[in-house]
């Protein structure tokens, strides 16, 4: 999903040419459905690693140990940039198996990459060169805001944006759900929800506000906002969001004692269950 999204956005941005692509997978299922987009597919991780120079790493957590083992033999670090989007997982720990010097930067962006509005946060290993971290954000600027922070905040970072979506559409049909209850028709009730969010999030973004500002902007006096704030508060709104970010980052770090990467053998699963996506330019 967030490889395809990813693929989506760069391609859409004209930044990256789908010839350019290859993608990796042991799902030949998937990739008949990515070629769509023009890209070139393979189904050999060493192709991947010896044909192209950045090499994103869009897999399950689970299977990054298998993945960092298999391509290590083929990587050169003074050619391949290694950008990992697996949850959890620290550039460390891939930096253990690869071989010495490689240059690794991990990334959290979110499934919005395919319209070109994702949140996007990236860390560097400590080989990475200052021209590394450029190509990344001109990537990642181009599909959608694009944040460089230390890497012990990317657990928080996962449990905010990269969950963040998923709160998003929560809130769009528990919004359109109270619309239909009040008499609006479905379709009308999502678009109005959607909307809405979609326009609070440009005002914060273009504005530079207090989101508290902005909301008391919005509740005049004894009007209706007012009253539906207080529902949502009686209703624990607020208190629910922070456990749910509280929530995605703890898993997070659950996610990445589970699987750290060695030199011993991961956690196996049934590949047919979960594909395995690399992609390179």
């Amino acid at each position: 999903m967030m490889a395809t999204a990813m693929c989506r956005g760069f391609i859409a941005s004209s930044l990256v040419k789908p010839a350019d692509v290859l993608v990796s997978d042991v799902n030949r299922a998937k990739l008949r459905s990515i070629r769509e987009l023009g890209v070139n597919t393979t189904t050999s991780n060493r192709d991947v690693i010896m044909q192209n120079e950045i090499v994103y790493l869009s897999v399950k957590p689970y299977v990054i140990p298998e993945i960092i083992k298999e391509i290590a033999p083929f990587v050169l670090p003074k050619k391949n940039l290694i950008v990992s989007v697996a949850a959890g997982i620290t550039i460390d720990s891939i930096q253990k198996v690869l071989p010495a010097g490689s240059r690794v930067i991990r990334v959290m962006p979110n499934t919005p990459a395919v319209v070109q509005s994702a949140a996007c946060v990236f860390s560097c290993g400590q080989c990475v060169a200052p021209e590394d971290a450029d190509r990344v954000t001109e990537m990642l600027s181009c599909i959608g805001l694009v944040e460089e922070m230390p890497e012990n905040l990317m657990d928080a970072v996962t449990g905010l944006s990269g969950n963040g979506p998923a709160y998003g559409f929560v809130m769009i049909q528990a919004l359109a759900d109270g619309g239909v209850k009040m008499g609006l028709n479905r379709d009308q009730s999502t678009r109005l929800a959607a909307q809405s969010l979609l326009g609070a999030a440009r005002v914060i973004l273009e504005t530079k506000k207090h989101p508290e500002q902005l909301k008391d902007e919005v509740c005049s006096p004894g009007g209706t906002s007012a009253h539906a704030i207080h529902a949502m508060e009686k209703g624990g709104f607020r208190g629910t969001l922070i456990d749910a970010v509280q929530a995605g980052t703890l898993r997070s770090k659950e996610i990445g004692n589970k699987y750290k990467v060695s030199n011993g053998a991961g956690k196996q699963q049934d590949k047919a269950d979960e594909p395995i996506e690399m992609y390179a330019y």
